[in-house]
């Protein structure tokens, strides 16, 4: 791609700075994926496509999975560098599972197709987790007996706005689009991932309001032979 669309790059941040932190949100984040993990029958490699401060990694290894991280920013310290969009070093169902987790959004919106593609192509399912739009009002009750677990998320921004998806405006400057966005709802989204996946289930995050969940079978790799 060319013209005045942006190509994949690093984020407009000190990579090593930024490395360095870790919030709750990390620890809510990695569990979540563990979660997801599991319902992916089989599931032994992963892919990690930005392993940020790299939690995810460290866990998934901890409990037994072969992990491959992957990034564009070398301050990342990543097993393979390169692009979601181009992941032609590795081999069609290289993967069990690829992860990309608050990734797709550092992208154009051009480059979101070909990227998603390309995570069919590498594994055989998928965890995608995109940022929600806006600020984030919830009622939760927890009444502490049987489970019960009852919540109520309000997404606040600007529901007629929509971003041309090759500005990053978003998030101090690191998203070119978020989910929720005119063009960029819920079902837009669905129907894109739709292309290249069965959507096994989608869900937001009810203890990280910012991100809505989806767990993805390739219709394109099929489970190599180890």
């Amino acid at each position: 791609m060319s013209g005045e669309v942006p190509e994949p790059g690093k984020m407009p941040v000190d990579g090593e700075a930024w490395g360095q932190e870790l919030h709750l949100s990390n620890f809510v984040n990695c569990y979540n994926q563990y979660r997801d993990l599991q319902t992916c029958a089989g599931t032994r490699t992963v892919l990690v496509v930005g392993p940020g401060q790299g939690l995810v990694p460290e866990v998934l290894r901890w409990r037994g999975y072969d992990v491959t991280t992957f990034d564009i920013d070398p301050a990342f310290r990543p097993d393979v560098r390169g692009s979601v969009h181009a992941m032609t070093m590795f081999a069609a169902g290289q993967f069990d599972a690829v992860i990309a987790s608050h990734v797709l959004e550092h992208l154009t919106v051009p480059y979101l197709n070909p990227s998603l593609k390309e995570i069919a192509r590498v594994g055989c399912y998928a965890l995608i987790y995109l940022p929600v739009a806006g600020r984030h009002c919830q009622v939760r009750v927890m009444p502490g007996f049987k489970g019960i677990d009852l919540s109520m998320i309000i997404d606040l921004f600007n529901r007629f706005h929509k971003p041309d998806g090759v500005t990053p405006r978003y998030a101090q400057g690191q998203h070119f689009w978020e989910l929720g966005m005119r063009g960029l709802r819920v079902r837009d989204i669905r129907r894109r991932l739709s292309q290249f996946f069965d959507v096994l289930s989608a869900y937001r995050n009810r203890d990280w309001t910012p991100s809505h969940n989806f767990v993805l079978r390739s219709k394109i790799a099929h489970r190599r032979e180890s």
